[in-house]
């Protein structure tokens, strides 16, 4: 089969990067984590903060988009750790990871670890709650995401390391500023009706049906639900990639659909898994520097 690591050179067109353009193993080389998340506001804000953390940054330290240049995605880098935005949704975060993946293989990158921080709707949590993904599902909770490769289709596993989502459980419990749970994450084609909410601009189903289909979902162990975690999984897997997915919940489905929590909870919300990612990321790095 095609080998597309053998061009000569390898334009990562969304990124605004190439291989004759840049020297990505200068830029990328020494890079052990990535962190990515749907917004590009908050993986600018994830970089400062894990900038203090890891004792990296100068005072009023600014750190440029390294994808300057191209507003699809912006990327930043402190020290071992590379933050990417990759919107919203399977096909976005799918074309980022495409040129991720070739970006560390160009860069010789090696033990390099993947999470996604970000966002869901809870299933029976309370809101605020931090779930570890056990096994991303799909709509009727397989492990698997379907993918239509030459118009035919293609199930892919969508298996994440276990290991990696308990270290990140524990690291919930050591914080205690939170509660972290590990459960699966549902990964659906859409917000509204994939997500069977009753507040999009049209809806073909009751209230009853409803909460039976997220009853059923949480009788198959699902947890939250988001929008990117299983071609996330599948690509990081297909890739030897250790990988996590790690989200926030901002609602309770069972009780509503609409974000209703003032603007300062939501924000305090979605920095726990920051806060989290960036407690393990610590941990690990004084482990290296230990051994």
């Amino acid at each position: 089969s095609h080998d597309p690591y053998s061009m000569k050179d390898d334009i990562l067109y969304h990124f605004n990067l190439g291989t004759s353009t840049h020297d990505l193993p200068a830029m990328f080389g020494d890079v052990k984590f990535v962190c990515v998340g749907g917004s590009p506001w908050r993986m600018k804000s994830f970089t400062e903060y894990i900038a203090k953390e890891l004792g990296l940054s100068e005072p009023n330290a600014e750190f440029p988009n390294i994808c300057e240049g191209t507003d699809r995605y912006a990327m930043y880098k402190v020290g071992p750790v590379l933050s990417v935005s990759h919107g919203m949704g399977i096909p976005s975060i799918s074309i980022m990871l495409h040129e991720l993946i070739k970006l560390l293989y160009h860069a010789h990158c090696t033990d390099v670890t993947v999470v996604r921080i970000g966002t869901s709707g809870g299933i029976g949590l309370k809101p605020g709650i931090v779930v570890v993904t056990k096994q991303s599902v799909d709509s009727v909770f397989q492990p698997r995401l379907e993918q239509i490769i030459l118009g035919k289709p293609v199930v892919r596993s969508t298996e994440l390391d276990a290991e990696l989502a308990e270290e990140l459980l524990q690291c919930g419990k050591d914080l205690a500023e939170f509660e972290t749970v590990i459960g699966n994450t549902m990964c659906t084609l859409d917000f509204y009706e994939g997500q069977a909410r009753l507040d999009g601009a049209f809806c073909s189903y009751s209230e009853e049906d409803k909460q039976s289909y997220l009853v059923e979902a949480y009788a198959a162990g699902v947890r939250n639900i988001e929008m990117e975690s299983s071609v996330f999984a599948a690509m990081c897997k297909l890739s030897n990639l250790r990988a996590a997915v790690v989200c926030v919940t901002l609602l309770d489905r069972l009780k509503g659909d609409q974000l209703t929590s003032s603007h300062d909870i939501l924000n305090s919300y979605q920095q726990r898994p920051q806060v989290l990612v960036g407690h393990y990321i610590k941990k690990k790095l004084n482990a290296y520097k230990k051994s």
